[in-house]
């Protein structure tokens, strides 16, 4: 009796405590492998804010170099994915004296471009990203002046012509790769500016190319005389139809040659720093 009494008590202290247990809800900590750390809640917050930081609160500062010159850029954070990001180039270079179908030539090289374009990370922890962008300022361009010595002979579309000696033939140039301006931009690269794991330096490198047309070639012989072999029966260049339809034609040839530069190409190497303006 004594014992069916502690059996009937004892099932019914088990049983309203095995239905309290089902009732409340239990709380594990986060599943973990062996050996491995749970985060504390200050940590994974840490995590996520280096993951997904929030708009507009990143701006990085860069400099580099490249095809077009020296450049400047800055950026910011729009999500997780991407970045919007604004680029300047610059550069000035004389040379003298080339040396090309008889003339001797003196250039001076200007580049200037600027342009903005948005750069999409597929993966936010690694650097590879694609940009589409535009080059909303373009002003790449050459121009050049062209002399004959005196006496010498120059060509003109396989054609020999002779200088003056008392009037030499003197020319101008321009060269430019800008006629579609505002100018569409596709590059690749590898490199955030800024970091999605929260730090501050990266060494960005970037390769594609400007669609900018078709590029503009002008050259105008104008002043001098071309003579025969033996320097008479000299003529003025601006006078002579025959030289200006040869001319005309290697102005086409040049064009020809700088065609490829429709798609001019991109290539920048440089160093950016990224400042953290608010979490």
């Amino acid at each position: 009796m004594k014992r069916t009494l502690f059996s009937l008590m004892s099932v019914l202290f088990l049983v309203p405590s095995s239905l309290i247990a089902q009732a409340v809800p239990q709380v594990y900590p986060p599943a973990t492998k062996p050996g491995q750390a749970v985060l504390s809640s200050r940590s994974a917050t840490k995590v996520i804010k280096q993951f997904s930081p929030k708009p507009f609160s990143q701006l990085a500062i860069g400099a580099g170099v490249g095809v077009m010159g020296v450049n400047l850029q800055a950026a910011t954070n729009l999500n997780r994915f991407m970045n919007l990001r604004a680029v300047g180039n610059v550069f000035n270079y004389n040379v003298n004296n080339i040396s090309t179908n008889g003339f001797n030539v003196d250039a001076k090289l200007n580049l200037a471009t600027a342009g903005a374009s948005v750069d999409f990370f597929p993966f936010p922890r690694h650097g590879l990203r694609f940009s589409p962008g535009v080059l909303f300022y373009n002003q790449n361009a050459a121009s050049a002046t062209f002399t004959v010595q005196d006496g010498t002979s120059f060509s003109l579309d396989d054609y020999t012509y002779y200088s003056s000696k008392t009037n030499p033939v003197i020319g101008t140039g321009t060269f430019g790769v800008h006629a579609q301006n505002p100018a569409f931009t596709m590059t690749t690269g590898y490199g955030n500016i800024i970091p999605r794991k929260g730090g501050h330096l990266s060494f960005p490198l970037e390769l594609g190319v400007a669609f900018v047309g078709t590029p503009a070639v002008n050259v105008a012989l104008t002043q001098g005389q071309v003579c025969d072999a033996q320097g008479l029966n000299c003529v003025d260049i601006m006078n002579y139809a025959s030289l200006q339809t040869n001319l005309q034609a290697q102005i086409n040839k040049y064009k020809g040659d700088l065609d490829p530069l429709r798609t001019f190409p991109i290539f920048t190497f440089g160093v950016a720093y990224n400042f953290h303006l608010r979490q």
